[in-house]
């Protein structure tokens, strides 16, 4: 603590000694301030221009602060000046990449390869897949198309066949039912009206008071409201005092305040 003999500093409590060296700490550093911010103040020097706002200058692209002056990057063939204060100051151009920060080489593109919009990759052409660091032709099987997407094989089935060891083979689609042209699960599915089994469709068979439901479980169709289903039958509900169709319809409960009691709904306790 300058100016504070230690005589002084035996008699101050050691809270205060404590408030009184942060007090000099601060001091210290609002003096240092003025000297920290010396760059890019003062006399616009070469390669500068003024701030557009506030005071001070700025260096122009491609050159940096050094002292009161703005020096030029060094800069290797082909980069260009990032116009940032941090890191080397320049970046590769499209089509190069960055060596050891050194320099900048142009990204070897194979045969049948152009370059990705980033500028920093390459990808194979229509019709040709990356292996390795080249673009092989890709071998189309039959009854098959080619897609955009890069990985995979690179083409697909057409519809009404299915991949199986790098070839097309066609789907066996069942009488009365058709392709779901799905990527992934079963490649055909029954028509309405029928349901699958063992790998055929086979008509449902709808009862009385009923009607087809296209759900892919149970027996292909449900029962109109108010009635139940009971033995592959549509049964009349019998709706006992006090109680309600449930939203299905096909079942019922008791109002509120009552509950039930067999077949009965009776007041509850």
């Amino acid at each position: 603590m300058s100016g504070v003999s230690a005589a002084d500093r035996a008699r101050i409590p050691k809270r205060g000694r404590s408030r009184l060296m942060w007090a000099a700490a601060g001091l210290v550093i609002a003096l240092a301030g003025p000297a920290l911010a010396q760059d890019g103040t003062g006399a616009v020097p070469d390669h500068a221009e003024p701030q557009r706002y506030g005071g001070g200058w700025v260096c122009a692209l491609g050159y940096r602060v050094s002292d009161a002056a703005c020096v030029a990057i060094a800069m290797p063939e082909n980069a260009y000046a990032t116009g940032r204060s941090y890191g080397s100051g320049w970046a590769c151009r499209r089509g190069y990449e960055d060596v050891r920060g050194t320099a900048c080489v142009a990204i070897p593109l194979p045969e049948h390869a152009f370059l990705r919009a980033s500028g920093y990759d390459w990808q194979c052409e229509r019709g040709y897949r990356q292996e390795r660091e080249a673009c092989v032709p890709i071998a189309l099987p039959d009854n098959a198309y080619l897609t955009d997407d890069p990985s995979g094989t690179g083409w697909t089935c057409e519809r009404g066949f299915t991949a199986s060891s790098g070839a097309c083979v066609p789907i066996a689609v069942p009488e009365n039912g058709y392709l779901t042209n799905a990527d992934y699960g079963d490649a055909w599915a029954c028509e309405r009206g029928f349901f699958e089994i063992a790998g055929r469709c086979d008509p449902v068979a709808l009862p009385e008071n009923a009607f087809l439901d296209p759900v892919s479980y149970g027996p292909g169709w449900r029962c109109e409201r108010g009635f139940e289903p009971v033995d592959n039958t549509c049964v009349r509900i019998d709706l006992p005092e006090n109680a309600h169709l449930e939203q299905s319809g096909n079942r019922w409960r008791c109002d509120r305040g009552f509950q039930r009691a067999g077949e009965a709904c009776v007041l509850g306790r």
